[in-house]
């Protein structure tokens, strides 16, 4: 068994969490501000003060390694290496669309041949997507789609698919299919990172350290602020 801290910042807002033989024993999150480098700081203390004061020994720290905001996801990587390094841990990387689905496969019943469609807000009508069935085994690759009718329709022609995530509030006019399932509360969480970390401990999926990097699925893209007249 294992005890993990999951770290999350692959959007706005961050979190922490610690999980203990897969049983969630702490948890903080800070969603009201964009400083993530702050506020991230802060939690991942707290959550280390949880575990010494506890007498606990930390076995890995899992980190949600997108796609998301490239500024979130550099934070949160570069806190679990920190901590990973300050204490010789094994690292963990938690997809974070697969992250996404787990709060809704933990707590609400869906149908057997049921699909899940996680989707992270890009720009306009563009989000970072992916298909699931309810063993969120892939259906469809990661890919970065600019939504529109057509883009999910070979999907709900056969299934239920429920979108969910902070990309899918834009997307459900345009998709507007019988058999398509809007959730636009979701958002990614540490608290429910630990069914996958925990996962991937007892497999013994660890990334390197030194080496490991965000899956940013696009590059960064510098925008020049507009000037003020």
């Amino acid at each position: 068994m294992s005890l993990i801290l999951n770290i999350e910042s692959a959007i706005d807002g961050c979190s922490v969490a610690v999980s203990d033989e897969g049983r969630l024993v702490f948890h903080e999150e800070d969603q009201s501000t964009h400083n993530n480098a702050v506020s991230l700081g802060l939690l991942v203390d707290n959550a280390l003060a949880f575990i010494d004061s506890h007498g606990m020994k930390l076995d890995a720290v899992a980190v949600s390694e997108g796609p998301g905001s490239y500024t979130g996801l550099r934070i949160g990587v570069s806190m679990a290496k920190g901590v990973c390094y300050g204490r010789g841990l094994k690292l963990i990387a938690v997809p974070t669309l697969k992250l996404l689905c787990v709060r809704l496969l933990l707590t609400e019943e869906l149908p057997d041949d049921a699909l899940l469609c996680p989707m992270i807000d890009a720009r306009r009508m563009e989000v970072y997507s992916a298909l699931y069935d309810r063993a969120l085994k892939p259906v469809r690759e990661i890919r970065a789609d600019i939504v529109d009718r057509e883009t999910y329709l070979e999907y709900l022609e056969k299934h239920p698919v429920w979108f969910l995530g902070n990309g899918s509030a834009k997307c459900r006019d345009v998709i507007d299919h019988p058999a398509a399932h809007f959730i636009e509360d979701v958002m990614p969480e540490a608290r429910w990172m630990f069914p996958l970390a925990e996962q991937s401990f007892n497999r013994g999926e660890f990334r390197d350290v030194a080496y490991f990097e965000p899956y940013y699925l696009k590059d960064f893209i510098a925008v020049k602020p507009k000037k003020q007249v």
